[in-house]
């Protein structure tokens, strides 16, 4: 059975999507069956693993608002292992027709439940708010990965979220844990992100990966053709990051025994 786990911040900008694209396809390179969920309306997953938005004739949208089952609207990528629900502009609207709906905080959970079997890992990409989208993507999973950036403005908004995370956990889904919190866009030429790193780490002690993403310019580039960075370069900065990121995951979920050529690479 899938383990879900959702990708979210409210504050744009910290690599929510760069990780669920590249979490998901390390995942895969590490052989383990993936659903990568677009539950973004700008659809950035959606065309990072190479499909076009304006051409999706049935989205995650369907799924919530014309009850169409998921397993019905899954799309084929070309990264081994790693299937697809996408997401297009049409889920703008479903905020707003979700609202008056009865369980619409579990809507998406009752998509994605019909599909836990047929996955080891279900990665959802939330959009940059926290709004009715977000918290169905955080009622539907069992755990949630927080990217941070290693930037000035690190932890403005990780409060927020925390909050909403607890909130989520006492009134809607009790069985949520925070997976972890991942530390992205780190630059080692930058005094600054190592004290972003030291701070986050202080704060929050154990929650933090031990992964941390480095700015790269491979992981930039691979949007733009559709690929996730483990397709483009496996051996760049990027990719090293992630598969390390997906072996973390796996570790501390007792999925695997990893074996000696798998072990985290420094």
């Amino acid at each position: 059975m899938a383990k879900i786990i959702a990708i979210a911040n409210q504050k744009g900008g910290v690599g929510k999507t760069t990780t669920a694209i590249n979490l998901a396809a390390s995942l895969g390179a590490l052989e383990k069956k993936v659903l990568l969920v677009d539950s973004d309306p700008q659809a950035n997953s959606t065309s990072g693993l190479g499909h076009d938005p304006k051409n999706i004739k049935a989205s995650i949208y369907d799924c919530l608002i014309n009850e169409l089952d998921a397993n019905d609207i899954v799309l084929k990528t070309e990264t081994p292992f790693v299937d697809m629900l996408p997401s297009n502009i049409d889920l703008v609207g479903a905020e707003i027709e979700m609202i008056n709906l009865p369980s619409r905080e579990y809507m998406l959970k009752a998509a994605l439940d019909k599909m836990r079997d047929s996955y080891d890992f279900i990665i959802i990409d939330c959009s940059p708010s926290l709004g009715l989208i977000t918290i169905n993507s955080l009622v539907a999973a069992d755990s949630v990965i927080i990217p941070v950036q290693c930037e000035y403005f690190a932890l403005e908004g990780l409060g927020k979220l925390l909050n909403t995370i607890k909130i989520v956990q006492n009134k809607l889904n009790k069985d949520l844990e925070i997976e972890g919190i991942l530390l992205t866009m780190y630059d080692t030429r930058l005094n600054l992100s190592n004290q972003v790193v030291e701070e986050v780490k202080t704060h929050f002690q154990q929650m933090v990966f031990n992964t941390i993403i480095h700015r790269n310019t491979k992981l930039g580039e691979a949007p733009s053709f559709g690929e996730s960075v483990i397709m483009m370069d496996a051996s760049s900065k990027g990719a090293i990051n992630y598969l390390n990121l997906a072996k973390e995951v796996l570790q501390n979920n007792d999925l695997t025994k990893i074996k000696a050529e798998d072990k985290i690479i420094n």
